[in-house]
């Protein structure tokens, strides 16, 4: 049997290769065979929130709803103010495909009101006869573009003479449809300028209260324990009344969102003085201190970029409770007011409960409130699930 050594003396074979080299075909080779143990945080985040189908089938749900408040003229079937006397608490139309045996394609029928003498409410019916085909990217009821320039053309209008509620009408015949999306815009924003400002207040408050420590942590633990222990719409509504009758609808929704975005804040200062604290001791923060970094760059640059992730799926659910509180303050008639339109206001409509057992369309607006804050709570579960990729 030959010996696998070579003999006393004789020369060793060499297995050096003559490419040229390259550094980063090593790194390509070690991530090819285990790309989780080199994935950036980033990108595990993105591997983990995948899986939650749930969290993200409500995170495309809410990025469609975010670009539709940037064309809500062109969305809406009729101007925000159009109003339709003669179709006054007018109920939602449906739309079919088929009459009378034949392929029509979407259309709706013509409606005819009644007055009941004795109750003195309209009755609407359908006339068989009157068949409206839509129509699709339409011109219809002129608006102006963000303010900007006149236009009229619309997604979806009725036909030429005809009428289009499909969410009905109000009581003073306003297409209840197109006034949920135009208030969309203000619901929307409302909670994400607000969290905006929540988000800034608790961590800079938060994080010099957890790093710091001594009186002002004392201090605002006390003040977050006397917000936290009062109810937040008594709160509201105090602070509400605050803002003067004369100031125009702009200013009101400002004041509307500073109030919103100054009560709730103490949550998040209190996650972030909590991960601070149990960060400070690190050998890093130490390090830091030994060489001479400032506190201000230590939290900054050091201790907030590592739990910046729970800090945006905290951020997702605070929305919601913006999006609850100006829809609260607008249904209690202390929060926007005409001409700006949002979900509360439109709930105002139904605050009696003849109103809503006469026409119960008018509680529609709420629906998209309901979608929307289960669309948000399910993206920060998905979000807080993934902000640890690595438990």
């Amino acid at each position: 049997m030959k010996s696998p050594l070579p003999e006393s003396g004789a020369p060793l074979e060499h297995f050096v290769s003559e490419a040229p080299y390259d550094p980063d075909s090593i790194d390509r080779a070690n991530q090819e065979a285990s790309p989780v143990a080199h994935a950036s945080q980033l990108r595990l985040m993105w591997w983990y929130f995948r899986q939650h189908r749930l969290a993200l089938a409500s995170g495309i749900f809410l990025l469609f709803i975010y670009l539709s408040i940037l064309i809500v003229e062109f969305l809406a079937p009729y101007n925000l103010h159009s109003r339709h006397t003669e179709f006054i608490y007018a109920p939602p139309v449906s739309v079919n495909w088929f009459h009378e045996g034949s392929f029509v394609g979407p259309y709706v029928y013509g409606q005819q009101m009644t007055l009941d003498m004795n109750t003195l409410r309209r009755n609407y019916s359908d006339i068989k006869d009157d068949v409206q085909p839509l129509q699709f990217f339409c011109q219809g009821d002129s608006y102006k573009f963000w303010n900007l320039f006149d236009a009229n053309l619309h997604l979806v209008c009725p036909s030429e003479g005809g009428q289009l509620f499909l969410l009905g009408t109000d009581r003073l015949g306003r297409d209840v449809l197109s006034r949920t999306i135009y208030g969309a815009r203000i619901s929307l924003t409302i909670g994400i300028f607000g969290v905006t400002m929540s988000f800034i207040l608790g961590i800079i408050i938060g994080g010099i209260a957890g790093y710091r420590g001594g009186l002002f942590d004392m201090l605002v633990q006390r003040i977050t324990e006397v917000l936290q222990s009062i109810p937040s719409i008594p709160l509201w509504m105090a602070l509400a009344t605050i803002i003067p009758l004369t100031w125009s609808p702009i200013l009101v929704y400002v004041g509307i969102t500073v109030i919103l975005g100054l009560l709730d804040w103490t949550g998040l200062a209190r996650a972030v003085r909590s991960k601070l604290l149990s960060l400070r001791e690190e050998d890093y923060v130490v390090a830091a201190q030994l060489l001479g970094a400032s506190s201000k760059r230590i939290i900054g640059r050091h201790l907030i970029p590592g739990f910046m992730s729970h800090l945006i799926a905290s951020a997702t659910l605070i929305i919601p409770g913006m999006i609850l509180g100006e829809t609260a303050l607008s249904f209690l008639g202390i929060g926007l007011r005409p001409p700006i339109t949002s979900w509360g206001i439109l709930l105002t409509e139904a605050r009696s409960i003849n109103i809503i057992a006469l026409y119960p369309w008018l509680l529609y607006p709420v629906l998209p409130v309901v979608l929307v804050i289960l669309a948000f709570n399910f993206l920060g579960d998905g979000l807080r699930d993934a902000a640890d990729p690595y438990k």
